[in-house]
């Protein structure tokens, strides 16, 4: 069994599948976490109904897909905020696939990526209660930061150079 990682049209009907899942389950850990019921259908709908695909594509940034042994299971989004600084975002690995190390080749495939479009430090946030993607972040050299943006739902901000 074997990762591919490799770049995929945001609308397509396996990225948009994969943007369903992620949404659908960091909406609900959040949601319950917070107030104690999953995501509203109709919120749901709305978020879904208009996807990131303008951003993830170039020259802006990049989609790329992650599937094991031939089959879809993760994505992870590449924008260019300025010509130095990359920002790594919606990076997800399908439930039935983790524990395989997909998130470690999806975010070192990003990196890779940010590199090929010449930035020299990667950023990302993430929330509090998204424990895994914090270590995985930290496994990974990025050190957590000051905040370098006002997101709603960041508590948490990493950089990492590339160079």
């Amino acid at each position: 069994m074997t990762w591919t990682v490799a770049p995929e049209p945001p609308d397509s009907p396996v990225a948009q599948a994969l943007w369903r899942a992620y949404y659908t389950e960091v909406s609900d850990r959040y949601y319950l976490l917070h107030k104690g019921h999953p995501t509203d259908p109709s919120e749901l709908a709305r978020e879904l109904a208009d996807p990131p695909t303008t951003e993830l594509t170039l020259p802006k940034g990049q989609l790329l897909m992650a599937r094991y042994d031939g089959e879809p299971a993760g994505s992870v989004g590449i924008r260019l905020l300025n010509p130095n600084t990359a920002e790594l975002t919606r990076v997800f690995v399908h439930p039935k696939m983790r524990g395989k190390g997909g998130g470690r080749h999806l975010v070192l495939s990003a990196e890779a990526t940010a590199r090929a479009l010449n930035a020299t430090r990667m950023i990302l946030d993430t929330r509090h209660d998204l424990t895994e993607a914090r270590a995985l972040y930290a496994a990974l050299g990025y050190e957590e930061t000051p905040p370098h943006n006002d997101a709603v739902y960041a508590e948490h901000w990493f950089t990492k150079p590339l160079t």
